[in-house]
């Protein structure tokens, strides 16, 4: 029990050291790189050794990391964990002033499908990329986070909107600019300044004069914690999915198997569609898995003996909307880890790696539920059906039962957590369950 604590208060950590997809990959490239993973450049020629471990990352908000076995990929596959980096938010438009009357705003660009109505009345902190030119001539693109409160979106008072708690629709254009600060008449004032000098604040060394470009987003500074009578959920932001890439990272860096060949990738933009180069819609994982094959022969042979686990969040049952769940497929939070499945390829689950992944949960003693949409209401995707088809790799859709998922603050069952890193560890390098080719 013990352990399972200290395991889970180090992913609360995690959660809260990763405020964007960049913050992420930085704090999982730290954690491979002290766990002895080397690091791997994309332009420079790939030297692996057998048994190796290594790790690469396209565009800083992406990642992927391997451990080599003793078996030739071509003849014993990959064994492929895939979850993402990113999550719903509010990111800083790129000319991101908006003053009104005496108080400084920020104008933002909704990302992905947020739970809008979350955002309101919470302290919010701002992170992410900036780049900037340095004495030298050269682009330099490091990551700065304000961490301390820095705005706040307010709602309209009930006494000025009476219908609040019957309707209330939200304009993403008008409803949501945070505020920042207020500010005397003619005084000058504006974010691109504040971003300067946090820069400033965080790299003295660099002198920094301009900021050339940044991605920045809104987030917020309420810690992740465990709560309820016995602490056994998780609160946080960026559950989704930030959640399956803790437990993919430390289930590949505890793997204790030496025999098979083991991958996690994290993509970038899968809230979005995944159509980026970091994203999975990309070649990133792809020319990966070909440049360890070595041929595109062997790869084609490894692809065939694959399997890839995509790991995302999935639909707990809510109690208060027991109308909105299929009857017999409503997961239960810390009732073990769910298959979802859906005829329509909104999942890549078919019957033969649900059986995979069933067996896998069986061996590791843990419980497995299924999720199915209700026939009149669309379904939503992963990285699973986009991995599955751009590489014809064999895929299984499965992941930890959340509420309110694209909130500001999501709920996902601790031990549902600690379910999902022991099969993913446990199951690293069992291929003899299923005759994948």
């Amino acid at each position: 029990m013990k352990k399972d604590q200290n395991f889970i208060q180090n992913f609360l950590t995690f959660l809260d050291q990763s405020p964007t997809p960049f913050h992420a990959v930085q704090n999982m490239r730290r954690e491979f790189f002290k766990n002895g993973f080397g690091a791997l450049n994309l332009n420079q020629v790939w030297k692996l050794k057998k048994n190796g471990k290594y790790f690469s990352t396209q565009n800083e908000s992406s990642l992927f990391a391997f451990r080599l076995g003793k078996k030739s990929p071509d003849l014993s596959g990959f064994k492929i964990i895939g979850t993402h980096t990113d999550s719903p938010c509010l990111k800083l438009r790129s000319s991101p002033t908006k003053k009104s009357k005496n108080l400084l705003q920020a104008a933002v660009e909704v990302y992905g499908g947020v739970l809008l109505s979350t955002w309101f009345d919470r302290d919010l902190s701002l992170a992410g990329r900036i780049s900037f030119e340095n004495k030298s001539g050269e682009i330099l693109s490091p990551l700065i986070n304000f961490k301390e409160a820095l705005a706040i979106i307010p709602s309209l008072a009930i006494h000025l909107d009476r219908s609040a708690n019957e309707s209330k629709s939200i304009n993403a254009q008008k409803d949501l600019p945070p505020l920042l600060s207020s500010f005397l008449r003619n005084e000058e004032i504006s974010i691109e300044d504040l971003i300067l000098k946090q820069a400033q604040k965080e790299y003295p060394q660099e002198k920094i004069k301009k900021i050339l470009g940044s991605e920045l987003s809104f987030y917020p500074t309420q810690p992740a914690a465990t709560i309820g009578s016995s602490s056994n959920f998780i609160a946080s932001a960026r559950l989704d999915n930030l959640l399956s890439c803790y437990a993919g990272m430390r289930a590949l860096i505890d793997s204790n198997n030496n025999e098979e060949n083991q991958a996690l990738i994290c993509n970038d933009h899968e809230e979005v569609g995944s159509g980026s180069f970091s994203g999975a819609e990309g070649p990133f994982l792809k020319e990966s898995l070909e440049r360890i094959c070595g041929s595109r022969e062997h790869y084609f042979q490894a692809i065939a003996n694959s399997i890839f686990i995509s790991c995302d969040n999935a639909h707990a049952w809510h109690p208060n909307f027991p109308e909105k769940y299929e009857d017999n497929h409503s997961p239960l939070l810390n009732a073990g880890l769910v298959l979802k499945i859906n005829s329509n390829q909104r999942y890549a689950t078919n019957s033969e790696t649900s059986a995979y992944f069933t067996a896998a949960c069986e061996r590791a003693k843990v419980p497995t539920q299924k999720f199915m949409v209700r026939a009149d209401i669309n379904c939503g995707s992963t990285i699973g059906p986009i991995t599955s088809t751009n590489l014809g790799i064999k895929t299984v859709d499965v992941g930890v039962p959340t509420l309110a998922m694209h909130s500001n603050r999501e709920l996902a069952g601790s031990e549902d957590l600690v379910h999902l890193y022991e099969v993913l560890k446990n199951n690293s390098g069992n291929s003899k369950i299923l005759k994948l080719a």
